[in-house]
């Protein structure tokens, strides 16, 4: 009877610490815990640390908190001037409502990633299929990464999920009609280019014509100016002298000093004697 007592109290302890600690929910940092009861979420554990459940009727489910990277296949897709592309491109997102994703997509990732692949392929065929092959190639840069994220939008939260970012590896051409393609590319690129420096230079001989016609314009006012200049100084020159001569007391001083200009000039190399007659004009200057 005591062995058998014994072995009774030893089980009901055991049975004791196997739901002690299957009763025991432990939480970690990157992760949600969903506790379900009769398979219906009760309520769902955000924070880490330790919580409880009854054994035996209630169950956890896991869910990752963290963000998650989910890299889409590669696709064809069409342009809208009907020219084939293959996309190849990742996402990131991550679980905003857990409950939500359980509710509609019964916690699995593999059922959102699913999901999310339908929805970012279509949004990106939309988006490259209202644009021309070119500029689907020059948005590679953020535009087309933009326009894919503004139109799916918020849709993902019917799902608790929210789209991070959307990116794409490559973007390219299919193997047979790239180089074709590249080098039509290429040359509507020179054209263009020849085309602006065609006008480029145009407009510089313009501009230099313009510029010459003012420039002579203005020289030829300035030498009209000049000459005006010119015939003012030497008419009031010819007035100063005038004055100077038909005043009485002053015509004798300045016969003087033209006299003495006409010696100065007459009077040229080493020989400095000048020999004048007595009726020489100039020679009334000594006497």
């Amino acid at each position: 009877m005591k062995t058998a007592k014994k072995i009774i109290l030893a089980a009901a302890i055991l049975l004791l610490l196997i739901i002690g600690s299957s009763s025991i929910v432990i939480t970690q940092e990157n992760e949600y815990t969903l506790i379900r009861q009769f398979g219906k979420v009760d309520h769902v554990v955000s924070e880490a640390g330790i919580s409880f459940r009854i054994p035996f009727i209630q169950t956890v489910d896991k869910l990752p908190k963290q963000t998650l990277l989910y890299d889409l296949p590669a696709s064809d897709v069409i342009t809208g001037d009907k020219k084939t592309m293959i996309t190849d491109s990742y996402i990131l997102w991550h679980i905003t409502d857990p409950l939500k994703f359980a509710q509609t997509l019964n916690c699995s990732v593999s059922n959102a990633e699913n999901r999310l692949d339908t929805i970012v392929y279509n949004a990106t065929k939309n988006i490259i299929s209202s644009m021309s092959q070119e500029d689907v190639i020059s948005g590679r840069d953020g535009e087309l990464s933009a326009a894919v994220m503004n139109s799916i939008g918020t849709s993902l939260g019917q799902y608790g999920i929210e789209l991070l970012a959307f990116e794409t590896k490559h973007l390219d051409l299919p193997g047979d009609n790239k180089t074709a393609v590249y080098e039509r590319m290429i040359s509507e690129r020179d054209n263009i280019a020849a085309t602006y420096t065609a006008e480029g230079n145009s407009e510089a001989q313009m501009i230099r014509n313009t510029t010459d016609r003012e420039v002579t314009v203005m020289i030829s006012e300035a030498e009209k100016q000049a000459e005006i200049l010119r015939a003012e100084g030497e008419a009031e020159y010819m007035r100063i002298l005038s004055e100077a001569y038909s005043d009485p007391s002053r015509t004798d001083f300045y016969s003087f000093v033209r006299s003495l200009d006409a010696i100065q000039v007459t009077m040229t190399g080493d020989n400095k004697t000048l020999i004048l007659s007595p009726d020489s004009p100039l020679a009334q200057i000594f006497y």
